[in-house]
């Protein structure tokens, strides 16, 4: 039976985690659609919402929801309104939300109370700051739950869930690095103006709660970075509060040694990874998708505090300048052995599979809390 699925997608990030479960839904038969809002629709991020667009058998419906210097809570509000008026008007079968980010707050919101059945991409994982708030609230408004491990999901059954609306699936990013990129290295650098084929990628996001000492962190981080005297391709820092002081530090880098990038298409940006020397900052890629990958990466500060154990994953504070520099005297270009502790990369096949049960359509949408044996 065919189902209208609609996917909720706010950052680049999201989109390269709900993509590949979209093409599977809709290579299934089903109905898919994005509704693309956030970061997607603003020039300064790149305007991923044309990476939404190249995809094709989808329909696209676009939202701004956000100006510049909106607050967190406004941004959520203006979602709220602008998805309900969407789904009272469409009503989808299944609302797919990912992740912690407040668009994703806001799309399981709507559909709890709109009474839509709701999978949540990637819950029941921890993180150390309000994000992992959000991520936790979206568990627990969501009616269905595609966790990356059986670690997360002992988390969402401890949230109350019940276990037959858990399917670990692994995280579909990873499907994207799976195989070959389709494009070359060259092509890349030619296509993002990067000088240089000896570089580390370097992403550093503002924390929420920190939001007073993002600057004085970014500094000390990427001056380390500088007085390494290594190349690194910087892709910018997402729109959260505290963004304004890390581009401040960025414009102050050396340019012949640091290139700066909006954002990157998933081809790209899967090529560019498993060609770097190492990966430096605070992205969830470097956690998730470098390990996969063999690359090291040096998670700075707390914004993925305990969220991966890999062996090729270091930590420090962006203070740490002996640390930092370390990392890279030591791991720079050393490949480790590829760490599958968030799939193999067929989560895509997974979901799909899901989607094709009977049982799952069939649940109920009254939720109640199944407290653990």
């Amino acid at each position: 039976m065919t189902r209208h699925l609609l996917f909720l997608t706010g950052t680049r990030a999201d989109f390269g985690k709900l993509e590949p479960l979209a093409a599977a839904a809709r290579d299934a038969g089903h109905r898919v659609t994005f509704f693309v809002t956030g970061m997607h629709m603003m020039d300064r991020y790149g305007l991923t919402k044309l990476e939404v667009q190249r995809m094709p058998g989808i329909k696209v419906h676009e939202f701004l929801n956000q100006r510049p210097g909106d607050g967190q809570d406004v941004v959520l509000a203006k979602t709220v309104m602008g998805f309900s008026d969407y789904v009272t008007e469409h009503r989808p079968d299944l609302v797919v939300v990912h992740g912690d980010r407040i668009e994703a707050l806001a799309g399981a919101l709507v559909a709890a109370t709109n009474y839509i059945a709701s999978a949540h991409i990637e819950g029941g994982e921890v993180s150390g700051t309000i994000d992992e708030v959000f991520r936790h609230c979206n568990t627990k408004l969501a009616t269905h739950h595609f966790v990356s491990s059986l670690q997360a999901a002992r988390r969402v059954m401890a949230l109350g869930e019940p276990e037959s609306s858990i399917h670990i699936i692994g995280s579909p990013e990873l499907d994207f690095h799976n195989g070959p990129s389709g494009v070359t290295l060259d092509a890349v650098r030619a296509h993002y103006g990067i000088p240089f084929a000896d570089y580390g990628i370097a992403v550093f996001h503002p924390v929420t709660s920190e939001q007073a000492t993002m600057g004085a962190q970014a500094d000390a981080f990427f001056g380390t970075l500088a007085a390494s005297g290594r190349n690194f391709v910087v892709i910018a820092p997402n729109n959260d509060p505290g963004s304004e002081a890390i581009f401040a530090a960025l414009s102050r880098l050396p340019q012949d040694r640091f290139r700066l990038i909006p954002s990157m298409r998933f081809a790209h940006f899967s090529e560019l990874m498993k060609n770097a020397a190492c990966m430096v900052g605070n992205s969830s890629a470097g956690v998730r998708e470098a390990p996969f990958l063999g690359v090291a990466s040096l998670d700075v500060g707390t914004r993925q505090t305990n969220r991966a154990v890999a062996g090729s994953v270091f930590s420090c504070t962006a203070m740490d300048d002996a640390a930092i520099a370390g990392f890279l005297a030591t791991q720079w270009g050393h490949r480790h052995a590829p760490d599958t502790g968030f799939g193999e990369g067929r989560a895509a096949d997974r979901f799909a599979a899901v989607l094709g049960s009977d049982a799952f359509w069939a649940q109920g949408l009254q939720k109640a809390f199944q407290d653990l044996a």
